[in-house]
């Protein structure tokens, strides 16, 4: 924004609705009138591609393919794809929480019935519509998805190193067999990617025509067992048959004392500066399409990069090695004009990763969280940044306060947190939340951000991640009663009185 603005961070799984999982239609359309009556001009959420085993958003299938779980049913059901009674069994799941192991095969079946009736049903300009899309994106991603979904469907969802060895090697002639074979199915994959794609850009364009940002996140790493890697094997560092030796991860930090072990593979780095960086070009470009702000995800990377050895049980010990510094920012400019991205900067931050953030004008994060506690002036937070209460890897704020019972700060530093945020903000424990946001509010940062847990006031029990585990995580879920007048009312007069506005 190009004036002081403020926002939220909730992922669009966390929508409300009657369906088990946040969808991108009529809901999300609601929630971008209450943001408008909010006066908040951005929402942030998390990475949009198809999730696999753990439901993470950062470990995607593809990078440029759509969660197909966020499709809106409804919308379906108008279009004449599905009929009222075949959603049934997606109204008996929870709405206070994603169940994803009985979400995922129900609306699977039914996404796979909606695309098989598009032929039949859909009118002649939704399927011109169709036709455009798979015409732009074939040969860049969408045909390898569809066969990457296929082949691990038929190799019981195992990684794609462990498929058949011909699948593994993608032989021509294994895979034009398997083409011939199933091209119903991949027909029908597409469609669906298709449906994604056309509620998507209906959903940007209602956001936008209310003045409302959308502020999205792109992992710096792909998953290995992505279609992004088993369809471009050289952007990444792994040998013949799909192995890494070295994996991506993070030294220790506040998070861990083991540091974060991602297991991604690491980038051939040399390999995409010999093609001037066209992979990274045409990924931040897909993403152009679907916000306007992009969050990328541990930017520090770009300047060096943690190095792990593949099958060590911690992040303990590793190296940082260099990255591609500022060949990459060049290149993605030189093609793309503006960029028109945050930089992730939060962790082990060198002079070095700031001052090539700095040299490309990418705004920063500041997280007061961690700023009230480490920093002398944790509200001196520069212009060019989006500072933030917490984001989706911290406690909301009045549980981060009050200290959780899995909390990996001990008894005194959660003490000495309380104090430090109650001198900062002149606050009360009581209303630390409200507290703790109008402080972000009140800095220079022109965007300024909480996550909807801590505009309601709620504490561990709305926690949507801990890092570093594979529990209970990117299940929490806004139910449509919190979104009262009350709550509205509040957030506006909030952003009113620091003085940032709806749009600019």
């Amino acid at each position: 924004p190009t004036t002081r603005t403020a926002g939220v961070c909730m992922h669009l799984t966390s929508l409300p609705g009657r369906y088990g999982i946040g969808e991108i239609g009529a809901e999300a359309r609601r929630f971008v009138d209450a943001l408008r009556r909010m006066e908040l001009g951005v929402w942030q959420f998390l990475p949009t591609g198809p999730t696999a085993y753990g439901d993470s958003p950062y470990q995607p299938q593809s990078s440029f393919a759509g969660n197909e779980m966020l499709i809106d049913v409804a919308s379906l059901v108008a279009l004449g794809l599905l009929q009222d009674d075949e959603i049934r069994a997606l109204k008996s799941l929870p709405t206070d929480t994603v169940d994803y192991g009985a979400l995922i095969p129900v609306k699977n079946r039914l996404l796979q019935i909606a695309a098989g009736r598009f032929a039949d049903v859909a009118d002649s300009k939704l399927k011109g519509k169709y036709e455009a899309f798979v015409e732009k994106n074939d040969t860049q991603w969408l045909h390898d998805y569809a066969l990457f979904r296929i082949l691990k469907s038929r190799h019981d969802e195992r990684p794609w190193p462990e498929w058949e060895e011909h699948f593994v090697h993608r032989d021509e002639t294994a895979m034009a067999q398997l083409e011939t074979l199933v091209s119903d199915e991949i027909a029908l994959l597409k469609i669906i990617q298709f449906l994604f794609h056309y509620q998507w850009r209906e959903f940007r364009d209602y956001a936008n025509a209310n003045g409302i940002k959308l502020f999205g996140d792109m992992p710096i790493y792909i998953a290995l067992d992505s279609a992004d890697a088993w369809a471009n094997p050289d952007i990444v560092q792994i040998d013949r048959a799909g192995n890494p030796d070295q994996v991506a991860g993070v030294p220790p930090d506040y998070f861990s004392a083991d540091g974060q072990l991602w297991g991604n593979p690491l980038y051939a780095w040399e390999r995409h500066a010999a093609n001037g960086y066209s992979w990274w070009v045409e990924r931040v470009q897909a993403m152009t399409e679907l916000v306007d702000m992009i969050r990328v995800d541990h930017f520090r990377g770009f300047e060096a990069y943690w190095s792990v050895e593949a099958g060590a049980e911690t992040a303990r010990d590793g190296a940082w090695v260099p990255g591609p510094c500022d060949a990459i920012f060049d290149a993605m400019r030189n093609a793309l004009g503006q960029l028109p991205i945050v930089a992730e900067d939060l962790g082990v931050i060198t002079p070095a990763v700031e001052a090539l953030r700095d040299r490309h004008h990418i705004p920063g994060m500041a997280v007061l969280q961690f700023d009230v506690v480490d920093e002398d002036a944790p509200l001196d937070v520069a212009e060019n940044c989006v500072c933030y209460t917490g984001t989706h890897d911290n406690d909301t704020t009045l549980g981060w306060f009050r200290g959780s019972p899995d909390d990996n700060r001990s008894a005194e530093e959660i003490a000495a947190a309380q104090k430090a945020v109650l001198e900062v903000t002149s606050g009360t424990p009581e209303t630390i939340s409200t507290d703790l946001i109008r402080a972000a509010f009140s800095t220079r940062a022109r965007l300024a951000i909480a996550p909807m847990q801590d505009y309601l006031g709620l504490g561990s029990e709305a926690r949507f991640n801990t890092p570093g585990t594979t529990g209970d995580n990117w299940r929490w879920r806004l139910e449509s009663a919190q979104l009262d007048a009350e709550l509205i009312d509040r957030v506006a007069t909030l952003v009113r009185e620091s003085g940032r506005r709806l749009t600019g």
